[in-house]
């Protein structure tokens, strides 16, 4: 007898089931595609990141020689050594103080370029992004020339202006200035293009309704933009901090740390203890430092995102 389906009370003779054709099936299958495609990436990372993070881990625990497991003793030694704790000194203050410019300038400039017309928006992006698209060691080396003591286009022009020039390079704190600089001319057009694209993305219907109420410029600022544009700059500020912590460019470049080591980041002092050096396993150590500063900073941050998308939705 042939099987029959029941429609609203009636019912039909045809199969019970039908079978799905080629296309359901392979709508079944789309977690496997998704994850088949993302496989290479998956192996690029596991490569590239996880298992050289997991490595380093192992190697900080070596002897120089690394024949011996020594446990925590890189990590003993560094933290007994004045010249490790000027590190994190100045990798700290060079962090907060190149992220606040950034922050600062990125977002001063993505309102002037989002008060412009359409037409000249487009022309003020293009130019305001060739500091960031320009390769950064390339870049560096403009600087260094222009900061250099002996050529330098910066105490060309002090000298003809009557005043003594500056020793950019030589001194410590004029150097430290010099690398910061360098690194916010850099990394505020990162800021500038997030800013503006959170910026569009404000609905032009509160500002009327501010206006309508006479609110000033400032108050929309201040109780429109910044909220709406609160989590874009969490999220902007973390990886900044991230990439700012991990710099090694702008520093080796133009100081190579110096003078007197007081322009070292964890970075450039971890490749002058690990390559410079011949001490791998210290030089690794030195690396994961900054590993729980940065987990901290993450989870603060995200944490005020979350809690703020939470209050959003």
């Amino acid at each position: 007898m042939a099987d029959t389906v029941q429609t609203w009370g009636s019912t039909v003779p045809g199969k019970a089931t039908a079978k799905p054709n080629r296309m359901q099936k392979f709508l079944r299958r789309r977690s496997t595609i998704a994850f088949l495609m993302c496989l290479p990436l998956i192996l690029i990372i596991v490569c590239l990141v996880i298992y050289p993070a997991f490595y380093s881990i192992y190697l900080s625990m070596l002897n120089k020689a690394q024949t011996r497991f020594i446990g925590l003793g890189n990590f003993t030694f560094l933290m007994s050594r004045d010249t490790f704790w000027m590190v994190v000194q100045q990798s700290t203050i060079f962090a907060l103080t190149a992220v606040f410019f950034k922050a600062l300038i990125g977002l001063i400039t993505a309102h002037l370029v989002n008060n412009l017309p359409a037409k000249g928006q487009r022309k003020w992006r293009g130019m305001l992004l060739v500091p960031w698209v320009i390769p950064l060691a390339l870049s560096t080396l403009g600087w260094w020339w222009m900061f250099d003591p002996t050529n330098s286009a910066f105490n060309y022009t002090l000298r003809s202006l009557g005043f003594d020039g500056i020793p950019w390079l030589s001194d410590p704190y004029w150097a430290r200035f010099s690398v910061i600089l360098v690194n916010v001319w850099y990394g505020a057009p990162f800021f500038l293009i997030m800013y503006l694209a959170a910026l569009k993305s404000v609905p032009e219907q509160l500002y009327e309704a501010a206006s309508i109420d006479g609110a000033s410029a400032w108050q929309k600022f201040v109780h429109i933009t910044l909220p709406m544009m609160r989590n874009i700059i969490a999220i902007t500020v973390l990886f900044s901090m991230i990439v700012t912590f991990a710099n090694f460019d702008i520093v080796q470049i133009m100081t190579a740390g110096g003078p007197r080591n007081m322009t070292h980041m964890f970075a450039t002092y971890a490749f002058l203890l690990g390559i410079r050096s011949g001490d791998l396993p210290l030089g690794a150590a030195t690396s994961l430092f900054m590993f729980p500063i940065l987990a901290i900073a993450a989870v603060f941050i995200l944490r005020g995102v979350r809690k703020r998308g939470r209050e959003i939705g």
